[in-house]
């Protein structure tokens, strides 16, 4: 049986993967996207985030692809009631539009709803901060929304520290919902962004963590260990000179010797269980175009890393 974790005080309770929706009606066609959502719920796992503006930056896509797959699954399949929706507002949709203005929440809102047909988001995100903006005016905007039942709780993503500190202090000064949540970029190579300045604040406001890319675009799953391995795939040519370094090899060596004393482990599985044991950490996203690449991740659960795993982890990513 899978352990939950409540995100934040949101009531939420989450198993601490969560699958990200990005690859939906994009590089997942509508039918390996149900083989992967089945697979998903079946291996123990219920929350899955997605963004209005999935996969706006295909071509001949604007935006609400990834939404609309994951609103039939749920229609065609009937599980709503198991799982926890988490979707997004802010980035530039197909038309041009973004931001967090009230006006646009509220509308933008009512096509995630329309498109992923149901009567409610569980968790809703502003998908980047709109620095054009009071940090009150979103916030007002989801009071309206979970005051009359289409927003359970919210989130923030991409929110530098001094923002979401703003943010939650006007939470509770204002009488406005809070953000109970943060979705940054936070891998075993990517680290200090996060845990300089935004982990501690989230520790100090109790603020669940779901990071993105806990993988660093592949390069954690141990693939791509030479610059002929680059070649292997598309994101090969962006992974190479950001990660093959002194420092990315010296994590894939780590990454090796932990998989060494948890036989039938992964890299991938390791590196996902390290994000899984860091504090105050819910559950890190992670996406996957058929079910047996998602079989590997949901391993990730069961594995239990020891306290000189992890230091030894977080020795060579330092």
């Amino acid at each position: 049986m899978t352990q939950h974790r409540e995100l934040g005080r949101s009531g939420l309770q989450l198993a601490p993967l969560v699958l990200g929706g990005n690859v939906f009606g994009w590089t997942a066609d509508e039918a390996a996207s149900f083989r992967v959502l089945d697979a998903f719920v079946a291996g123990g796992g219920n929350a899955i985030d997605t963004a209005n503006v999935y996969s706006a930056w295909a071509p001949g896509h604007k935006g609400g692809e990834s939404e609309t797959v994951i609103g039939k699954w749920l229609k065609q399949r009937g599980r709503r009631d198991d799982v926890l929706i988490l979707t997004k507002v802010g980035m530039q949709m197909g038309d041009g539009s973004k931001g967090l203005a009230k006006n646009y929440i509220r509308r933008s809102v009512e096509d995630s709803l329309r498109r992923l047909q149901t009567d409610y988001i569980d968790l809703y995100q502003s998908h980047q901060d709109d620095e054009t903006l009071p940090v009150t005016e979103p916030m007002e905007a989801y009071a309206e929304l979970i005051k009359a039942g289409k927003v359970r709780a919210i989130g923030a993503s991409n929110f530098s520290a001094a923002r979401l500190r703003e943010a939650l202090k006007a939470s509770q000064q204002h009488g406005l919902p809070r953000y109970e949540s943060l979705q940054p970029e936070y891998n075993l190579y990517n680290r200090a962004d996060f845990e300089k300045e935004l982990q501690p604040l989230c520790q100090e406001f109790g603020l669940g963590v779901i990071p993105y890319f806990g993988l660093a675009s592949g390069f954690l799953t141990g693939k791509y260990r030479t610059e002929a391995d680059l070649a292997k795939s598309i994101r090969g040519s962006s992974i190479g000179p950001k990660y093959l370094n002194d420092r990315g090899r010296r994590i894939l060596a780590s990454l090796d010797s932990v998989v060494a004393r948890h036989p039938g482990s992964s890299p991938a599985q390791v590196a996902l269980a390290w994000i899984m044991a860091q504090p105050g950490l819910t559950g890190p996203i992670a996406s996957a175009t058929t079910p047996e690449q998602l079989q590997e991740l949901l391993h990730s659960m069961h594995l239990n890393l020891s306290a000189a795993d992890v230091q030894e982890l977080n020795q060579a990513s330092a």
